[in-house]
């Protein structure tokens, strides 16, 4: 009876599936793999993320880092060092900053806040970090993009290599022409403000497992702020500004991507921008609320109604673009961002301010060239024409308000090729500069050619030139 109980008990035993026996015997069978896939994929991704502090101090890595830093410039923080003089800097005390960035003792300094009022209104707050930060962060996001990135949704266009933001509207653009006429437009209330960081935290040890460089950017999160001379704790919040801000708002949104996918969503986010396409007003109402209470029950974030809305897309923006309301759905300038460019090119062309004529057209020039080489995927050919002559006019009128007195105004008009009673009227007119700008005779005067010479650009002749390439 013994026996037979015995034998029963082996049998038992030998008839085990492979599965089974792996998951008993850890160490492994000669005949077959012991790992499952999933303890495969952890212990490569365990080989891949350790050691990345030493790989963060590199040489090269480090190098690469101090040139992007110089090549963006920007302010000095809250110790002074500007970025060129940082070099000197960076040789006398970089040694002893690696040593502390291997051990774990590196401490960052406080960040400099500072407010930059909101074209609708309020201010956003960035923090201004030290060069010698500046330069970390750097360092680090260049090492832990590659790793993290590939994970992200591919409806994820913020910040991230080989994304852009005109992509994020051409994919916008193709849910519209798909049927999805209604738009989620959602607004994360002072997100960079609000982000928690022990949530953030957990989230990133999710995906990296080196315990230093965890360290590193708990310290960066909590290392304080300045604000007219006193220093605040950051008890929550990742200050815009650095360069590691946009991978961490891009880890702690991943969830909601994941979220939205799961669902089945049509949807584009860039950063903290979040825009869901649905086919109805009903189902986008029932959307907003849905998120509005997921963000603030799994990341205690809260979405500002006053801005997020459920609406067609034409009545909203995207990254400064909207659409016409046609079956292509196409994508044109939005009336906010045309009035953001006429704001900015008042303000260079002010007649009050005392620059010399080709100080102003490099100012504009400048200006110009930016603005087209955002804006220039949208349809607005006509737009620009009207927008060129509305430049002309200004400088026109800053040209009337140099010459100040009406003998010299005559004189240069006739100088320019007008009669000499034209000139007169234009001379004697008591009318302000800028409705002398709207006449014949100004118009002949200081017309296309004339500011061509001066080295004006054409906003119509640039566009026609980047549309083309």
């Amino acid at each position: 009876m013994v026996r037979m109980e015995s034998k029963q008990r082996k049998q038992k035993i030998s008839q085990e599936t492979w599965p089974q026996r792996g998951a008993v015997n850890t160490l492994g069978y000669e005949e077959g793999h012991s790992l499952q896939p999933t303890q495969i994929k952890e212990e490569v991704r365990a080989k891949q993320h350790n050691n990345l502090m030493e790989q963060v101090v590199q040489r090269d890595n480090m190098k690469r880092a101090l040139r992007r830093v110089e090549r963006n410039k920007g302010v000095p923080g809250v110790d002074g060092v500007t970025v060129e003089n940082f070099r000197p800097y960076l040789k006398i005390h970089w040694e002893r900053i690696k040593g502390e960035l291997l051990t774990g003792t590196y401490k960052p300094q406080i960040v400099r806040r500072v407010e930059i009022p909101k074209p609708g209104g309020g201010v956003r707050l960035l923090g201004i970090p030290t060069v010698m930060d500046r330069l970390i962060q750097q360092a680090v996001l260049q090492i832990l993009s590659p790793l993290i990135d590939p994970e992200f949704s591919q409806n994820s266009f913020g910040f991230r290599p080989g994304c852009s933001t005109h992509q994020a509207v051409r994919q916008a653009q193709s849910y519209i022409k798909d049927g999805y006429w209604y738009v989620v437009d959602i607004d994360v209330e002072k997100f960079f403000d609000k982000v928690n960081h022990d949530i953030l935290m957990s989230k990133l040890k999710q995906k990296i497992a080196d315990r230093q460089v965890i360290r590193l950017i708990r310290s960066y999160l909590q290392a304080g702020v300045m604000i007219n001379g006193c220093c605040i704790t950051s008890e929550e919040g990742t200050p815009q500004g650095g360069p590691l801000s946009p991978l961490l708002a891009n880890i702690m949104l991943h969830e909601l991507d994941e979220e939205l996918e799961a669902r089945g969503h049509r949807f584009v986010r860039y950063a903290d921008d979040v825009n869901i396409y649905v086919k109805s007003k009903r189902a986008g109402e029932r959307v907003l609320a849905s998120m509005a209470k997921y963000l603030e029950n799994r990341l205690k974030l809260r979405i500002n109604m006053r801005k997020s809305a459920c609406d067609r897309p034409w009545n909203r923006k995207i990254l400064g673009f909207t659409f016409r309301s046609n079956q292509e759905a196409t994508i044109i300038l939005a009336p906010k961002s045309q009035e953001r460019f006429k704001e900015r090119i008042k303000e260079l062309t002010r007649r009050a301010r005392s620059k010399s004529m080709a100080q102003r057209i490099e100012e504009v020039n400048s200006y110009l060239k930016g603005w087209l080489g955002y804006f220039y995927k949208a349809q607005m050919r006509n737009r620009l024409i009207e927008l060129d002559e509305w430049i002309r006019r200004r400088l026109r009128a800053c040209m009337l308000k140099q010459w100040k007195r009406s003998i010299t105004r005559r004189r240069n008009l006739v100088a320019l090729g007008i009669k000499q009673e034209w000139a007169s009227h234009i001379s004697a007119s008591r009318k302000g500069e800028w409705r002398l700008a709207l006449t014949h005779q100004m118009h002949k005067a200081l017309g296309f050619a004339y500011w061509r010479e001066q080295g004006l650009i054409s906003l119509v002749e640039r566009y026609d030139v980047l549309r083309v390439l």
